[in-house]
């Protein structure tokens, strides 16, 4: 029995040394596993510009409304939707019957009216010439003061008749100017060469005019396509760098893969209201279009306004810039040098060191796009940062041990080994100097 006890624990012993070594690589594997991988790239200096974005719809630069001027059944609407027309061009054609018979009616009266001009005028010719005759008979007694006053009466009346009849003529006059105005307005012509943008009425329809309080019917819309821009709505937080002048990315909704470009060519002085309650400025921004393209009134857009260009500063990509609460870093960091210690949150990015393990340094961060961002303090050109991913980097903690990825750690060591190639190259070509020697 002691025989077979020691034979088992021969067996036991040489099996616990077989597999020792086996289950210390299985920790260091698992230990291995559990470090962070990460994407490291060096710091490099570039260009950043500032945008400022903002939602809009693409319109006209120029666009009239149609609409009229008289109420009256639309007869006609020789364009349609779509369909280009000209200046001048005939787009709206309203019965004009009613109009023909109140110009007809204006016409009568002021005939009327200058008839009765000349019974006045006729009749004022004959009360001055008896007022002189009795004035005369007057002077030489052979008439009474009465009948004096009487032509004096007489005279004065037909004055009165006369001037009455001069601004019925006028009043007449003026009328038969506004009918015949009225039926010019029964023909409505374009103002512009354009296309058709919109067009809200249909023939037989009774188009009403505007007032105070009602704006009218609008028959159409007409839009130059050859000119476009696009109306931003710029947030009143973000208002006060954007500047006439200043060049702009449009992005269009209905061309994914296009990118426009246009220049602000007009800033709303007073804030409008969206439909959240929230204010914005309206913010024109002219598109640069090739030669004969044209796009559709109202699609949807978004812009980006550049109002702002730094050359030559040190660039990082913005998700490797993190914001941490300064107690954190206390207790992280051996000293808060470069952390404003009066402020909750401090900007930080992980530098890797020679030894695989992570710097949060505290850098000061200038303006920012939305992929990169200016680091004014900090950072040094060519130094090793942590990029990515996010889920890693949100991780992170000074002094931490990480793993490069497989796709930096496989460029970085062709790096390196082509760093060797080199060295052995040169001592390949040293080699025959110094057998020589």
């Amino acid at each position: 029995m002691l025989v077979g006890a020691l034979a088992v624990g021969g067996v036991g012993g040489a099996a616990a040394l077989f597999l020792a070594p086996a289950y210390k690589d299985w920790q260091a594997k698992q230990a291995e596993e559990k470090i962070i991988q990460v994407r490291v790239e060096p710091v490099k200096r570039g260009k950043l510009i500032r945008t400022v974005s903002a939602p809009g719809a693409v319109e006209p630069r120029t666009k009239v409304q149609i609409s009229s001027r008289i109420s009256a059944q639309i007869e006609a609407l020789p364009f349609r939707e779509g369909e280009a027309v000209h200046k001048g061009d005939v787009v709206v054609r309203l019965d004009d019957r009613d109009l023909q018979a109140a110009l007809a009616s204006a016409e009568a009266r002021l005939r009327a009216d200058e008839a009765r001009l000349k019974g006045a005028q006729a009749s004022l010719v004959n009360a001055t010439a008896e007022w002189e005759r009795i004035s005369a008979l007057f002077e030489s007694q052979d008439v009474s003061k009465q009948d004096l006053d009487n032509a004096q009466t007489t005279l004065d009346r037909a004055k009165s008749e006369l001037e009455a009849a001069q601004h019925a003529v006028e009043a007449a006059k003026a009328e038969l100017d506004r009918a015949r105005e009225n039926l010019n307005f029964a023909i409505i012509r374009s103002p512009i060469d354009g296309v058709v943008t919109r067009l809200n009425a249909e023939v037989g329809e009774v188009v009403i005019t505007g007032t105070m309080n009602n704006p009218g019917t609008v028959i159409m819309e007409i839009g130059d396509l050859s000119e476009m821009l696009v109306k931003a709505e710029v947030d009143e937080s973000d208002i006060a760098p954007v500047r006439v002048g200043q060049k702009a990315r449009v992005y269009i909704n209905a061309y994914p893969d296009e990118q426009f470009e246009g220049v602000v060519e007009k800033i709303a002085l007073q804030h409008r209201l969206a439909a959240d309650r929230s204010k914005y400025f309206e913010t024109e921004i002219l598109l640069k279009l090739e030669e004969g393209r044209t796009l559709r009134s109202g699609l949807t857009a978004n812009v980006e306004i550049e109002v702002e260009e730094l050359e030559n500063v040190i660039l990082v990509p913005t998700q490797a810039v993190v914001d941490k609460r300064v107690d954190d870093l206390r207790d992280e960091l051996p000293s808060l040098r470069g952390v404003d210690a009066a402020k909750t949150f401090a900007s930080v990015v992980y530098v890797l060191r020679s030894d695989n393990t992570i710097e949060a340094r505290p850098v000061k961060t200038g303006v920012s796009d939305l992929t990169q961002t200016a680091i004014l303090e900090g950072l040094a050109e060519g130094e090793p940062i942590v990029v990515g991913p996010w889920s890693a980097i949100e991780k992170l903690k000074h002094g931490q041990k990480v793993r490069l990825r497989d796709d930096a750690s496989q460029e970085q060591r062709q790096n390196t080994d082509a760093a060797s190639d080199d060295a052995d190259d040169s001592q390949a070509d040293a080699s025959p100097q110094a057998a020589t020697s």
